[in-house]
């Protein structure tokens, strides 16, 4: 179990019990800009292709988000973050690498209590762009970007009256054709859970 998998599982059982009575929402017209770092771990497993069976690794970036409130306790967020690098192993021996971008457009709602904690869920859409594609010392390496659905739940643990610390983890339908030499050997389901933490402050 990773720092971020224990980090969430407490946040959860906090909100449990953090979810009590109603207090004041966050309103249409907030904004909440949060600065952090997640992981990408991909849940696909190996995916069999014509040359073997492939497998990407994890790997942890700096993330931005940005949340408008479109009415009370409803917001639409977008997830950005630094390039995120993965291994590529075929029959568990790495041969290369590649780099990608998974943008998220996500609506989420918010439960408000009159805890200092506050959960939240959301859904959305991603769309993956994938560059850099490298195989060690062999032919080229090409994998096609992904558009899937994504979902999201996490908690906010308030710090003051404009920040708090948020745990998160997402759900993303990652999956890829990839071509070697200009020709398909398969599609690699990536399908990552993305573990978060971030300090996000309300304007």
């Amino acid at each position: 179990m990773t720092i971020y998998t224990k980090a969430l599982a407490a946040a959860a059982a906090a909100a449990v019990i953090g979810v009590a009575a109603p207090a004041t929402a966050q309103q249409k017209g907030d904004m909440t800009l949060g600065i952090g770092v997640h992981s990408v771990n991909p849940q696909g497993g190996t995916s069999t292709t014509s040359i073997g069976g492939i497998s990407v690794g994890t790997n942890a970036r700096p993330t931005l988000t940005f949340e408008y409130f479109v009415a009370d306790r409803v917001g639409i967020e977008v997830l950005a973050a630094w390039p995120f690098e993965h291994d590529i192993k075929l029959n568990g021996a790495k041969v290369g690498s590649t780099k990608h971008l998974p943008p998220v457009i996500s609506l989420q709602y918010h439960f408000v209590n009159e805890s200092k904690i506050t959960p939240f869920i959301g859904v959305g859409i991603n769309y993956t762009t994938f560059f850099d594609d490298k195989l060690t010392g062999g032919p080229s390496l090409s994998l096609d970007d992904s558009w899937g659905l994504a979902a999201h739940a996490g908690v906010d643990f308030k710090m003051s009256e404009s920040g708090s610390l948020r745990f998160d983890v997402r759900y993303i339908d990652i999956a890829t054709d990839v071509k070697v030499a200009g020709g398909k050997i398969g599609k690699v389901d990536i399908d990552p859970f993305v573990f978060g933490m971030a300090y996000v402050h309300r304007f």
